[in-house]
């Protein structure tokens, strides 16, 4: 999920009329009867009287599939009632289904954080209520609420990431990855996902209505194209040698706290697929991600980190594979946000997407990489 949901933030609801409107809009909503419905709940969460305690005052962020409402030191996260390629939210029971996953399965990387799931209560009065008797019209999941300064992209920001933190979070994502059991998974249904993927990328980033430079667009998908040609018994060898496994799913820096202790936040609930993974593939996404911060030297720590911690490390062909891959998944999916019909923020896409295409490139060996001298090297 975009946004920091379970972070602090300077995003707040003042004057929600607006927003509201355009959250609606955004959500593909607007003039339906689920729209109404939804405005009603986001309504009733806006206002401080909604929460125990009554705060002075309710910040909310938005993000693709859910809004998040900061109240004190409390987060409540609604799902929006919206269907998209991979996920339908727009019965209740989807969302209930999905709060209540999110809330089991983020336990083991965030303990404390994620509380309870919370049903949103129409009570005999008409009333909407957090809990109680009466009719459940949406539900939350409830977390404790983050220190925003302590979120890795923070820290990188700052210029205050130090090896001993990547380390650290080497040795979380290392027990983490050593306690979960491989995924008993046909060669060729992984074979066929990355096949897949790399056509759905394709087809986005050389969709005319984007106008993405060929120069940035054809290196990486060219070498994408010959890797699955040439190269694609790796990724089966990695499936048949059990190194997949369900991960965290989006690990990104916003979603790494760095505390003490460390946590991982916001561990992808809604298809347990999108978690299946081989460690490295997560942890180049990862690298990828603290590289267009600005601090391109945690990727090999990283790399080299988990290949220390779990006792194997791939070809260095697989993991060009791998970070060109993801560099590419995240400029389609920047890209794609222009699809929607009402997108937020429409000129960060396009310069995102770029960014990333940046990076596809330089994880190339025809690069300078080899040589030491790519973006993607060096220290702190």
């Amino acid at each position: 999920m975009a946004g920091r949901s379970l972070l602090d933030s300077p995003a707040t609801g003042q004057d929600k009329r607006l927003p509201l409107n355009g959250i609606l809009d955004r959500a593909n909503l607007a003039g339906r009867e689920a729209g109404s419905a939804h405005a009603e709940v986001v309504e009733f969460l806006s206002q401080p009287g909604a929460y125990p305690g009554h705060p002075a005052d309710v910040q909310i962020i938005e993000s693709h599939m859910s809004l998040v409402f900061l109240a004190d030191d409390l987060v409540y996260k609604l799902k929006r009632p919206i269907k998209l390629d991979f996920v339908d939210f727009t019965a209740i029971e989807s969302r209930r289904v999905s709060c209540e996953r999110e809330f089991e399965i983020n336990q083991q990387l965030a303990p404390g954080v994620y509380l309870r799931t919370l049903p949103i209560v129409r009570n005999s009065a008409g009333s909407l209520t957090l809990g109680g008797e009466g009719e459940v019209i949406d539900w939350l999941v409830v977390m404790r609420r983050l220190d925003s300064a302590q979120a890795l992209d923070a820290q990188i920001e700052r210029g205050e990431v130090r090896p001993p933190d990547i380390k650290q979070v080497c040795e979380v994502l290392a027990r983490f990855y050593l306690g979960q059991t491989s995924l008993d998974v046909d060669p060729d249904v992984m074979l066929g996902r990355w096949e897949e993927g790399v056509r759905l990328i394709e087809n986005a980033l050389t969709d005319p209505a984007f106008s993405l430079p060929s120069e940035l667009i054809d290196p990486p998908l060219v070498s994408l194209r010959r890797f699955l040609a040439n190269e694609s018994d790796l990724l089966a060898a990695r499936v048949e040698l059990g190194r997949i496994l369900e991960g965290h799913g989006d690990l990104k820096p916003e979603h790494i706290h760095l505390g003490p202790p460390i946590l991982l936040i916001d561990r992808l609930e809604f298809d347990e697929r999108l978690r299946w993974c081989d460690p490295f593939d997560e942890v180049t996404f990862l690298g990828i991600e603290c590289a267009r911060l600005g601090a391109p030297w945690i990727a090999p720590q990283l790399e080299s980190g988990m290949a220390r911690l779990l006792g194997e490390r791939p070809p260095e062909v697989l993991l060009e594979f791998y970070r060109c891959y993801r560099a590419c998944l995240r400029a389609r999916l920047s890209i794609e946000h222009l699809r929607d019909e009402s997108p937020r923020t429409p000129s960060r896409w396009p310069r995102q997407a770029r960014a990333y295409l940046r990076l596809a490139g330089e994880s190339l060996k025809n690069g300078d990489q080899t040589n030491g001298n790519s973006s993607l090297t060096g220290s702190p």
